[in-house]
């Protein structure tokens, strides 16, 4: 398994960076390298095109001035003292026939004239290189046309050149310098990788400190927080969305914290006056009527637990997104109506009215989910709202959003605590916990939330109202919005 990992794990960002730098220097180190090389190499050309050229040219004097001046002309003593002063150079004559007027002991040069063309110029790109005898030259055929004494262009005389050089010294210097060049290059990509992977490591280094400083962060010391100015600008923005995020987790952690302890206090009063009546019942002997009575008290209990964990398992699918809405057409005033006929026996027990004002809305919805939200609204207003009271239900379009507000007379809520309702098992006070657990107002935010819609509550002047907010996708004519 761990070679499996091993082998599936990407590459480590030093190895990445050094890798990287490596080829980059590596690849332009030797383009670097090759351009100099063949610098080099054609400069050697040009200079042996130079100096085989001025051989040309004196060889092109010598035969005009002997054949311009004399009659007779001694080939082998004019073209012999033709040339001085160039060493590794040899040049071969022949006349119009083809006969070998000159030749210069070395190379043999017959094979460069049937082998190369003839060139009106010496230059580098012209030389033509071939080996002789395990010697290497380069050189060019030329034709030259040295006028005779009657100076007519019928008169002209064609000779054809054959000069060369020879290239051992050049290829001796080219193989050495080609040995430095690349050992220059190659230690200098070693020694950048080298410096690379050194810089990475540093590079790292407020990484690492990170790392350590994030080790020490545990779930009793949330508190702490990384310091962004002691860590380069290029990390700034990841200590500030790290702090972010241990904020919320604080935050989350002490809500869990809390959450599990108003758990644990909501099921231990059910079972312990579950343990209590139990233990009553069993002290002594009783009749099938005092049984009874115990049954149905130990029912309640029952009833209560079941509430507060089917309450909590909405909670937890909503907050998992496990719990996914069914979105059909919802007709408001007559989902209303219908809740309105639910609560007819508890308000005509309180003589409370209820009151539906606003046009019908049509929205998308789950059923389900907005009954039980507006069924918990209500049943929190008419356990809050005075006898001979009304509680009102208005509709009406705001922009994009249908606003459903249901508003009742009573003890106004504090606005320190408006903002804290909807949270789970919060309880303003005592007066106001009545039979519930606190969960009620949590599960409306949440499934307001699933639709993707907000809730939001108001107090003053006697009268509270909640507000819930759902995108209104269709008006009221049936008709999708754009």
């Amino acid at each position: 398994m761990l070679p499996q990992l091993i082998k599936n794990r990407p590459a480590s960002l030093s190895l990445r960076v050094t890798a990287f730098v490596g080829i980059a220097t590596t690849l332009c180190l030797v383009f670097l390298g090759s351009i100099v090389q063949q610098s080099i190499k054609r400069h050697f050309a040009e200079q042996d095109a130079e100096e085989l050229q001025v051989v040309v040219e004196s060889v092109r004097s010598s035969l005009s001035n002997s054949i311009g001046t004399q009659t007779n002309v001694n080939y082998q003593d004019t073209l012999e003292s033709a040339v001085s002063g160039h060493h590794g150079v040899y040049f071969m004559v022949s006349d119009p026939q083809g006969a070998i007027l000159y030749s210069m002991p070395g190379p043999n040069l017959s094979v460069l004239e049937d082998m190369a063309g003839i060139v009106d110029l010496v230059d580098s790109r012209s030389l033509y290189r071939w080996i002789d005898s395990e010697q290497s030259y380069r050189g060019a055929v030329l034709r030259l046309d040295i006028p005779t004494l009657s100076s007519t262009p019928e008169n002209l005389q064609p000779f054809t050149i054959v000069v060369a050089a020879a290239m051992d010294f050049h290829l001796r210097f080219m193989t050495s310098f080609s040995k430095i060049l690349w050992s220059i290059i190659a230690g200098a990509c070693l020694i950048t990788v080298l410096a690379a992977w050194v810089a990475v490591r540093q590079g790292h280094a407020p990484i690492h400190y990170l790392s350590s400083k994030i080790r020490d962060i545990s779930s009793d010391r949330l508190d702490m927080r990384l310091a962004a100015d002691e860590v380069p600008v290029e990390l700034a923005e990841l200590v500030s969305t790290f702090n972010s995020m241990i904020d919320g987790m604080e935050e989350l952690f002490q809500r869990l914290s809390n959450f599990s302890a108003d758990i644990a206090h909501e099921l231990r009063t059910p079972i312990t006056n579950l343990t209590t009546q139990t233990q009553v019942a069993l002290s002594k002997a009783r009749n099938a009527e005092e049984y009874r009575e115990i049954l149905y008290s130990n029912l309640e209990e029952y009833e209560r637990m079941t509430r507060l964990v089917n309450d909590l398992l909405m909670l937890a699918k909503t907050d998992s997104g496990l719990l996914k809405p069914m979105f059909v057409d919802l007709v408001l005033d007559a989902e209303i109506k219908a809740l309105f006929d639910y609560f007819e026996a508890w308000t005509e027990e309180k003589n409370i009215s209820l009151k539906l004002t606003g046009n019908c809305r049509i929205v998308q919805g789950d059923r389900s989910m907005i009954r039980m939200a507006m069924s918990n609204l209500l049943s929190n207003a008419i356990r809050h709202t005075p006898q001979n009271e009304s509680i009102t239900v208005s509709l009406r379009t705001a922009g994009d959003y249908t606003l459903i507000t249901i508003e009742n007379p009573g003890t106004e809520i504090p606005a320190e605590y408006l903002p804290k309702i909807f949270d789970r098992f919060y309880q303003v006070d005592a007066s106001r916990r009545g039979e519930g657990a606190g969960l009620g107002l949590a599960i409306v935010k949440s499934i307001i939330d699933i639709h993707d819609g907000n809730v939001f509550a108001t107090s003053h002047n006697g009268i509270t109202k909640f507000t819930i907010q759902l995108p209104t996708s269709i008006d009221t004519y049936g008709n999708h919005r754009s």
